[in-house]
């Protein structure tokens, strides 16, 4: 399926001026009609508040403030004018402590450099297709952690709380946020 990308407004956390200027020339290709740039996590959640945009694309790596400190103010700050917006995170380092570490941030979708335009253009498109719900927990705030569903699994809850939300479907609950 192709998208329309022209009314998508998207920030852009990036301190390598290549790295954004690839991203932006990236974005600008698939039709993105506007791109919101910053260069460290500080700026970009300044930006995120002022310009409330439809998505996120921020590197980890930053000083003074990173991208997982920049996903946490936007998923828990009082500030925050849209704590489901979709985050995409880049960075140079994919081993498993590190996505799980983005993963507990509340990062919606996890991208390694070196990327090329496809890799971009699936992650976005990941995010519109099959958006997660969203879960409230001791800790933390942001898209489900659990991506995939065995249908066939018979066995025990891994938590007390999910015999209670499959008996109640999840009425005046408020753990799972469904936005």
């Amino acid at each position: 399926m192709s998208y329309r990308f022209e009314k998508l407004k998207v920030l852009v956390v990036e301190d390598n001026a290549p790295m954004l200027q690839l991203t932006r020339a990236i974005l600008q290709t698939f039709g993105v009609g506007r791109i919101i740039p910053a260069t460290n996590g500080d700026t970009g959640f300044q930006k995120f508040c002022q310009e409330n945009p439809d998505m996120v694309i921020a590197d980890w790596m930053m000083q003074p403030c990173d991208g997982i400190s920049m996903t946490r103010l936007i998923r828990n700050d009082a500030r925050s004018p849209n704590k489901f917006v979709p985050v995409i995170l880049v960075t140079g380092f994919s081993e498993k402590r590190r996505v799980i570490s983005a993963r507990d941030a509340g990062v919606t979708e996890f991208l390694v450099k070196p990327f090329n335009a496809r890799d971009l253009y699936r992650r976005i498109v990941q995010v519109i297709e099959k958006p997660r719900q969203f879960v409230r927990a001791d800790g933390f705030f942001g898209p489900d952690r659990r991506r995939l569903t065995n249908a066939a699994y018979a066995g025990p809850f891994r938590r007390m709380e999910d015999q209670f939300i499959k008996n109640n479907k999840n009425n005046g609950l408020g753990d799972i946020v469904v936005r």
